[in-house]
């Protein structure tokens, strides 16, 4: 799915008219993603404890910085792009 997600946003970043600039950097950002990714799925990542949690947004919370923490450049590489991409008005 996440693959499938790559490849339409590369078609559209592609097919849009976006500066070649910004479509290399948005490009190169996504090849930055996929390396990521790659190295996601070949390292084992350790599970952290489970916490019994008071609501559904305090467990995303402790999520998203579980997330962060254990793939601090898969984050980096995701807010880049998000920015890019605000940045264009995409």
């Amino acid at each position: 799915m996440i693959e499938q997600i790559i490849r339409d946003l590369e078609a559209k970043i592609r097919a849009e008219n976006i500066s070649d600039s910004g479509k290399n950097e948005l490009l190169q950002s996504l090849a930055k993603l996929k390396v990521e990714m790659a190295a996601r799925e070949k390292t084992s990542v350790a599970r952290e404890k489970l916490h019994v949690l008071k609501n559904p947004v305090e467990e995303l919370r402790a999520s998203v910085e579980g997330f962060e923490q254990s793939h601090p450049k898969l984050v980096q590489t995701v807010n880049s792009i998000s920015n890019t991409l605000s940045n264009l008005g995409v």
